[in-house]
């Protein structure tokens, strides 16, 4: 039982801490300012769904919820002067909902506008306009709050992130070289590097979707590693050569002691000819792929500072 719980981790983050917050303080001003008796719920929905990963994707939520209540009344309203029968009217309504979010990609749960339109539709006594502003009203709120929260407390930074799935990528970069010239005829796979890769250029999309507060300073490290990820293109590339090599040529002493020097073990025995293509072109790319692999320790020295 005390293993069961020592190991058993409660996955709370800040952006669960910040939601919580965000919710809090939606409610606390929803409660003053409020405009319908459903107040508390949509405020909480619009304050949930404001705290996103990124600046970007808060703002797209902002956006859909406010524009997904505004259709969700405005096709009651329509049902109503057309006179359609409730039920079909709500089914209708939904399903011109679900539509629209699916024909442009919204991932984000209608609930709000469905909503909306139900109560509007199957309660007779509910007044159109004034419920509509008011779900509107209180949606705002919780959203407004969520952004706020989501923007100025302790805003997502991946930087470090980034910056450690570049040290994991020298490593294996190491490691590759270590394999490629072990001595033997099994030639290592660029598999594991290319994940790393792309891995990278995911994060760096969610850094260029923050709002940092420090906006000068952002735009300077995205563009130191946006200068890393291409350095780290460009070593693939170079890898992916020296792997599609009919015949691998042998290191010469400079490229050896290197590759010793990164704590690789170089295990290949054979001399190197001046006179033979595939030793210059295996030195070559090496050489291309130690240079490259500095320029990215530079970089990132640079950026730590």
């Amino acid at each position: 039982m005390k293993e069961w719980i020592k190991g058993w981790k409660i996955p709370v983050g800040m952006r669960t801490i910040k939601t919580a917050l965000a919710v809090i303080l939606a409610l606390s001003v929803v409660e003053q300012y409020g405009a319908s008796p459903s107040k508390v719920v949509f405020a909480t929905i619009g304050a949930i769904s404001a705290v996103a990963p990124t600046f970007t994707a808060s703002l797209l939520a902002c956006l859909t919820q406010i524009c997904g209540v505004t259709i969700g009344v405005l096709l009651a309203l329509l049902m109503m002067v057309l006179n359609v029968p409730d039920m079909v009217a709500v089914g209708i309504g939904i399903i011109l909902i679900l539509a629209s979010y699916q024909y442009f990609h919204l991932k984000l749960v209608p609930v709000l506008p469905c909503l909306v339109l139900v109560n509007i539709c199957l309660n007779p006594e509910v007044e159109a306009f004034a419920y509509s502003t008011g779900r509107i009203w209180d949606t705002a709120i919780g959203l407004g709050i969520g952004l706020l929260v989501n923007t100025l407390i302790f805003p997502y930074d991946n930087s470090r992130t980034i910056r450690q799935t570049m040290i994991g990528l020298d490593q294996d970069l190491i490691l590759f070289l270590e394999d490629m010239f072990d001595g033997d005829t099994q030639l290592p796979e660029t598999e594991v590097l290319e994940k790393k890769i792309d891995a990278l250029e995911s994060q760096l999309v969610l850094f260029s979707q923050q709002r940092l507060l420090r906006r000068k300073r952002q735009k300077r490290v995205l563009q130191q590693l946006r200068s890393c990820e291409d350095t780290a293109q460009e070593l693939l590339v170079e890898l992916e050569t020296l792997r599609n090599m009919e015949h691998l040529g042998c290191l010469n002493e400079e490229n050896r002691e290197a590759l010793r020097a990164l704590g690789a073990q170089v295990k290949q025995v054979c001399q190197v000819s001046p006179h033979t293509v595939e030793d210059t072109v295996v030195n070559y790319h090496v050489a291309r792929v130690l240079h490259l692999r500095q320029e990215l320790k530079e970089n990132l020295t640079e950026r730590k500072r």
